[in-house]
């Protein structure tokens, strides 16, 4: 559990640091994603990145537990 725990603090701290760069690239703003703006209200559903991101965790979990 600690091993999974520092991880997955250390990839938090990766994301942060190229969250700048990967919004350029488009992530956060993908086409599946939902923005609804009204007057004093701003909703935004991150769907697409969502899944997104859940692939690639999913992907480097599978990697380390190999």
């Amino acid at each position: 559990m600690g091993r999974f725990l520092i991880l997955f603090g250390i990839l938090l701290i990766v994301l942060g640091l190229l969250w700048p760069f990967l919004q350029k690239a488009g992530v956060g703003r993908l086409p599946g994603d939902i923005l609804i703006r009204r007057e004093h209200v701003v909703v935004y559903l991150p769907l697409a990145t969502s899944l997104l991101i859940s692939l690639i965790i999913s992907i480097i979990a599978w990697l380390i537990g190999r």
